[in-house]
């Protein structure tokens, strides 16, 4: 997935010369946390609210350039989630500007972040119930029999993933799934021999 599926487009901004007065206002108007700064068109600063609550006291007399981040950490329309995501981990940032040939075109927040991660998995779903399973690399109790046994007992499987058991260090799948009641797709996965390690 990429940042263009998920950024804001044509973000609000501030200009270098607005007093933090005027950026926390654009900011509280819109329920922002962070501005992009724009000067003719071309980014030049970030601001966030952590920088204004260092000025507080000050707003109305302290320029938005006194607060901003320059030359700020930027994300193309190309760039995947998985990199913007890597990019505010490591900078400990919570908000990228996006830039197209040099013209901001949008904004990138954790708040979306979360929002793709929810999407991929399904897990924004109506009805949705995530399963961790023990499953074989290959054998009668593999994924794609896992699947069938699922699809069988009238459910449908919206994401799934892996991750490593933290005592063992065994492989769990889990599978998001949507179905009527998931009663009969719990039976029939242990019925075949599956081990369920719980729903959520």
């Amino acid at each position: 997935m990429l940042v263009a599926s998920r950024m804001s487009k044509n973000p609000v901004t501030a200009s270098p010369r607005d007093t933090l007065a005027e950026a926390q206002a654009r900011m509280d108007s819109g329920n922002f946390r962070h501005l992009p700064v724009t000067d003719q068109g071309r980014l030049v600063g970030m601001l966030s609210d952590h920088d204004i609550r260092q000025h507080q006291g000050h707003l109305t007399d302290t320029r938005v350039t006194g607060a901003m981040t320059d030359n700020p950490i930027t994300v193309s329309p190309d760039t995947t989630m998985e990199e913007a995501a890597e990019i505010m981990l490591e900078r400990k940032i919570s908000g990228l500007p996006v830039v197209e040939q040099g013209k901001l075109v949008g904004i990138i927040t954790t708040a979306d972040l979360l929002g793709a991660f929810l999407e991929i998995f399904g897990s924004a779903e109506e009805n949705a119930t995530r399963i961790d399973l023990m499953l074989d690399e290959s054998g009668p109790r593999d994924l794609p029999n896992a699947s069938q046994v699922i699809q069988s007992a009238g459910g449908e499987i919206l994401g799934l993933g892996t991750y490593r058991d933290r005592w063992d260090e065994e492989r769990v799948y889990y599978l998001v799934v949507r179905a009527p009641a998931l009663k009969p797709v719990m039976d029939a996965l242990e019925a075949k021999g599956f081990r369920v390690l719980g729903t959520h």
